[in-house]
Order: C-alpha cells, then sequence, then structure tokens
C-alpha cells in the first residue's frame, strides 16, 4: 500500500520538477542583473528553499494524517499545492517573462497563501502550523530582494 507521505513527497518532488523549464538565455538575463550589496547569502538560497519545502511537504503529511480523505483535508492539500506551485513558478515565469515586477508579485502572493495556510492548519496541528513558519519567515526575504532588485535594474522591472 502506497503511504499518505509517499504520495506528498511525490506531488512535491514533480511540481518542484517544473522549475527546470528555465533555458540558457533566461539564466543570462537573471546572472546580469545587479543585486543588493547585502546579499551574500544567494549560494545558501536553494538549499533553504530546499528545507522550506521539506518543512512544508511534512506539515501537509501531518494535516493528512489528522483526518485522511476528508473534504476540508482536502481543500487545505490544494491550498498547500497552490502554495508550491505560486512559489515553485516564481523563478521560470520571472525568467521566461523578464520581469522583476512579476517576481515579485509571485513572492508576495506566496507569502499571502502561506498565512492563510498556517491558520488553516492551526487548529488541526500546532506542528504543522509550526512547520510553516520558515516559509513565513524566508519568503519576504526573497521578495524584498527581488523589489530591491527592481531598484537597481530599472530597465528589467
Amino acid at each position: 500500500m502506497i503511504k499518505s507521505w509517499m504520495v506528498i513527497g511525490g506531488v512535491a518532488f514533480l511540481v518542484a520538477l517544473a522549475a527546470n523549464v528555465i533555458t540558457p538565455s533566461d539564466r543570462q538575463w537573471f546572472k546580469r542583473l545587479q543585486r543588493p550589496r547585502w546579499l551574500t547569502f544567494e549560494g545558501a538560497i536553494p538549499i533553504i528553499w530546499t528545507v522550506i519545502f521539506i518543512c512544508g511537504a511534512w506539515s501537509a503529511y501531518i494535516v493528512w494524517e489528522k483526518d485522511p480523505g476528508s473534504t476540508s483535508t482536502w481543500l487545505i492539500m490544494g491550498l498547500y499545492l497552490l502554495l508550491e506551485i505560486v512559489t515553485i513558478a516564481y523563478t521560470p515565469v520571472m525568467f521566461k517573462l523578464r520581469s522583476l515586477k512579476v517576481g515579485t508579485i509571485l513572492g508576495g502572493t506566496g507569502f499571502i497563501i502561506s498565512a492563510l495556510l498556517i491558520l488553516a492548519v492551526l487548529s488541526i496541528s500546532g506542528w504543522a502550523a509550526l512547520l510553516l513558519v520558515p516559509y513565513l519567515l524566508w519568503s519576504p526575504i526573497g521578495t524584498y530582494t527581488t523589489w530591491q532588485m527592481i531598484r537597481l535594474n530599472p530597465q528589467d522591472a
């Protein structure tokens, strides 16, 4: 029998694969952009997001196991999925459109969805809500960084 954590992890992994639709010219566009001087941790960003996605999947697993298959649980799983899709869309959509403004909007949207998701799962499991806090803390940093890059690269807003 397939375990719920396998399905949740598998879906999270498949959605994350969608970020690989970036072409070399998209990467070159982003690499040439100026960054804020204080952005000294750019190399750690993939590791940070990996940890955040693991926490999100673990949170979803906890919520699913509390009331598997109920309508409200399915709705919350949809919110988890929406959050991951918006988050994963940040890079390929911003790169394809070559628009830092779009990246800022997607980052802000992810923050709002994560706040709503925390409120939705708080009554189900405090641990599940706590596992979403890293997203809530980190996403404004990424959104702010992208917003600052607009000021440094107005031609790419």
